[in-house]
């Protein structure tokens, strides 16, 4: 295999520069606007060449050439049955009465099933070491909440060791593919594939460049683009945000499978011989990358698909459920599900419908193969309304105070309805989920400081359940369970590098009868207790 420079591809992964999510009707050399306003004409979108006169003329040419990309008939199709299938959604006594809850038979549980998590766990090594398994990260948002500019991949949430969510990723991957090597005696792989934006990309790629790909070979981190879809306003009209401009936005984590079949990426996966992907969303700071359990237990029950879920911690939690209607899973949001629906329990005295989606899922790659082949273009559109940005008739620019437009987005659990068999895996919340997606606030929700608590509170379980102790400044041993006495403490600081540690296994030779000093940080380097240590 020769040598590749960090920003290219491996063999047969086709990839456009910036794919649209419509089909391309071919550029010109030479424009010929005549050609353009008549199809703008018969699409009804004329008014997009509007301040054309008063273009310069590189401004005409960027104009051109985004209009050129765009399938004006395929867009009003798109925008048709959107607005047709978001008017049908309001309906919720319907939906409420065709819901049904997860089904025990294809539900796993991490707290109920204990007897089973080692077998699955061993199942799903064995498929890692085999190089079966792949990652596909979904990373295609930017960090405008969190009050920054670049990829939220790129985000520090101020642990100790200052990494960010992309190192924290790529070294579980790592540590991963020594404990399959180690348990089944082969080396392995598990390719990652990263789908990022338009906006995201080139800084994505520079950044894994720039940190040698945090020792992963650059050959088995693949990244490919989502594709980008026009806002349009509530009549369908596409709107423009600059004369000069129109406003895109990428086509929601849905887009994923439209972005495969552009890309080639079902065919890179085959080359490879994978057999089941792990897909999850860059913003989980907990997120095991790989779940080797998740991976075991939906290959065991023979499912083509599969979703990792955490029990809603109450009614009004707003997260999605999964949950079958009329037979067929999905997931249905939280905004369609009525209250009377939302607090029903069972009679363990749980939520009837507690299945929470937390974007963490399992697909094979025959599914993959199908869904990309075959069903890709009969899922629908979904509709977010949104403020959006605008030139008005006059060509002054409008930030609109409510909603003036749509932007269509398709979801990645649209899929869902196409498995031939599903399966369900439940998680504690504590373990495996904390995202992050404000910016830090006194009542903050899903911050750099929740997700920074989460995880190291998570590591001083780890230490205790591997036999060390905390001690405070007197040298008296802390208690297991901290006593927070009011919302302004914090746990005990512990950060362990993913190069030690996966999901707390192993920590025994670092940790047992030994008593720590909090902030701890144990790397591949050693155990340094901060305070000690004068940092």
């Amino acid at each position: 295999m020769g040598r590749r420079t960090p920003t290219s591809y491996p063999p047969g992964l086709q990839v456009r520069k910036s794919p649209p999510v419509f089909t391309k009707q071919g550029t010109h050399s030479i424009m010929n606007v005549n050609d353009l306003k008549l199809r703008l004409s018969q699409a009804g979108q004329e008014h997009l060449l509007q301040f054309w006169d008063e273009l310069a003329e590189a401004q005409q040419a960027e104009l051109y050439a985004e209009l050129q990309a765009m399938n004006f008939e395929e867009l009003n199709i798109f925008f048709r049955k959107a607005t047709e299938g978001s008017g049908q959604c309001s309906q919720l006594e319907k939906v409420d009465a065709r819901m049904e809850p997860v089904p025990r038979e294809v539900l796993g549980s991490a707290t109920r099933d204990r007897d089973q998590l080692q077998a699955w766990e061993s199942e799903g090594l064995f498929q890692i070491s085999q190089s079966k398994v792949a990652v596909l990260l979904l990373a295609g948002g930017q960090g405008t909440r969190l009050g920054v500019a670049y990829p939220k991949g790129m985000y520090d949430v101020g642990l100790p060791s200052h990494k960010t969510l992309f190192q924290i990723q790529a070294e579980r991957i790592l540590k991963l593919q020594q404990l399959a090597e180690k348990r089944w005696g082969r080396p392995c792989t598990i390719p990652w594939y990263i789908m990022t934006s338009g906006r995201t990309m080139e800084a994505t790629k520079a950044f894994f460049a720039r940190h040698r790909y945090f020792g992963l070979s650059k050959e088995d981190v693949v990244f490919f683009q989502q594709g980008m879809l026009p806002a349009m306003s509530f009549g369908g009209k596409i709107i423009l945000e600059d004369k000069h401009r129109v406003s895109m936005a990428p086509d929601g984590n849905g887009g994923l499978y439209r972005a495969l079949a552009a890309q080639g990426v079902v065919e890179d996966m085959e080359r490879r011989g994978v057999r089941a992907v792990h897909v999850y969303c860059v913003d989980n700071i907990l997120v095991r990358v790989a779940d080797p359990r998740f991976i075991g237990f939906c290959l065991q029950k023979g499912a083509d698909c599969g979703a990792k879920v955490v029990e809603k911690t109450n009614p009004t939690e707003p997260v999605g459920v999964v949950c079958r209607v009329d037979g067929v899973y999905q997931v249905v949001e939280y905004s369609e599900i009525s209250l009377a629906t939302a607090q029903r329990r069972g009679p363990d005295g749980r939520l009837l419908f507690n299945a929470g989606n937390i974007a963490n899922h399992f697909f094979t790659v025959p599914f993959l193969r199908d869904v990309v082949s075959v069903h890709e273009p009969r899922l629908q559109h979904h509709v977010a309304q949104k403020k959006i940005p605008c030139v008005d008739s006059q060509g002054r620019l409008v930030k609109p105070d409510k909603p003036n437009g749509i932007k269509m987005e398709k979801f990645v659990f649209d899929i869902f309805q196409f498995a031939k068999r599903f399966a369900v895996y439940e998680v504690l919340r504590e373990d495996e989920f904390s995202p992050l997606k404000n910016a830090d606030s006194q009542d903050g929700k899903d911050t750099p400081t929740t997700a920074r608590q989460a995880l190291t509170s998570l590591h001083h379980r780890w230490v205790l359940n591997a036999g060390g102790h905390f001690v405070d400044e007197n040298g008296s041993r802390l208690p297991a369970i901290p006593r927070l006495k009011d919302a302004h403490d914090v746990p005990i600081q512990c950060e362990i590098s993913p190069l030690v540690s996966y999901a707390g296994e192993g920590l025994e030779s670092h940790v047992a009868d030994r008593e720590f000093h909090a902030p701890l940080v144990i790397d591949e380097h050693g155990v340094h207790e901060l305070v000690k240590n004068g940092l």
